[in-house]
């Protein structure tokens, strides 16, 4: 079992069944989990993060699928190679992922917002704060922010890696108090676990070290794991406070 380790005012969560305690938490999920057959898992997805939101828990989801979402409306039978049409699915397709999560958070009176990070903007002090105050405003206000990589803008060169990532720095960012990433991987890796060189990750550093760790996916079980999108539920009963429910 991987376990991350985030604190809350009731003390450290660092098992799954701790999650409920958590105040504040982000979700990653990953293209295959979203787009393409799996769209329609979209629904039983934005489900727990509903109920999760209704019972007081402040929620953030980092959610990749935008270029794969968006390459069969460009005529595309697979994936693009080069950027620029890499670049165009993700314009393409973040708009009608986008469109898919706020209609079924309809289902839940629920508005999301979207949120597109660079590399970059975390690494300038002013883009990181104004990120930062706008997200933490939009969890005040109720409003569910999703995340994405800005795929229009990000090259080769700039860009996170893969939202694993960036989900985890999000996590830094925001303060949250545990880091869910659902996965149909069955472990943490630091890297792809089709490369060579890749190693399975047993435990997950908090705080400070986690800027320097390159995540790779995650799988089933444990705080920072998680099960299969579909199936996971990244919440619990009854959260430390009670909040106005949507």
């Amino acid at each position: 079992m991987t376990d991350t380790t985030a604190r809350t005012d009731l003390g450290p969560v660092t098992r799954r069944e701790d999650i409920p305690r958590a105040r504040r938490i982000v979700v990653k999920v990953g293209s295959s989990s979203v787009s393409g057959d799996a769209a329609g898992q979209i629904g039983p997805l934005v489900d727990a993060l509903a109920s999760a939101y209704g019972r007081g828990t402040e929620v953030v989801l980092v959610s990749s699928g935008a270029i794969a979402t968006g390459f069969p409306f460009l005529g595309l039978e697979g994936r693009p190679d080069d950027l620029a049409t890499q670049q165009a699915a993700a314009a393409t397709g973040q708009n009608v992922l986008m469109f898919r999560y706020q209609k079924e958070l309809d289902r839940h009176r629920v508005v999301a917002a979207q949120i597109l990070l660079t590399a970059g903007d975390l690494q300038n002090p002013t883009h990181r704060v104004n990120a930062q105050r706008a997200i933490d405003r939009l969890l005040a206000l109720r409003v569910l922010p999703i995340v994405n990589e800005n795929d229009t803008v990000a090259t080769h060169e700039i860009r996170f890696g893969d939202n694993d990532r960036l989900a985890a720095l999000v996590a830094r960012l925001l303060g949250a108090d545990a880091l869910v990433l659902l996965s149909d991987v069955e472990a943490l890796y630091t890297k792809p676990p089709e490369q060579p060189g890749a190693e399975r990750i047993d435990e997950v550093p908090f705080g400070d070290e986690l800027a320097g760790v390159t995540f790779g996916s995650v799988g089933k079980s444990g705080v920072g794991t998680g099960e299969q999108a579909p199936r996971s539920r990244p919440h619990g009963s009854r959260p430390r406070r009670a909040r106005r429910s949507w």
